[in-house]
């Protein structure tokens, strides 16, 4: 790919799958898997925190 190509690698479906993951989340984080410049996965882990 040349210097002034570029590829897009967020749709907007992909952002607002983001976003609805991103909204109720309070501790966590999202992985984005990327393959030949495309999204291909999207993980999330999600922490609970347990108060004594």
């Amino acid at each position: 790919m040349k210097e002034t190509e570029s590829k897009q690698v967020l749709d907007s479906s992909h952002l607002g799958t983001l976003e609805e993951l991103l909204s109720d989340m309070k501790y966590g984080s999202i992985t984005l898997v990327i393959q030949d410049g495309k999204i291909v996965q999207i993980d999330k882990t999600e922490k609970y925190r347990i108060k004594n």
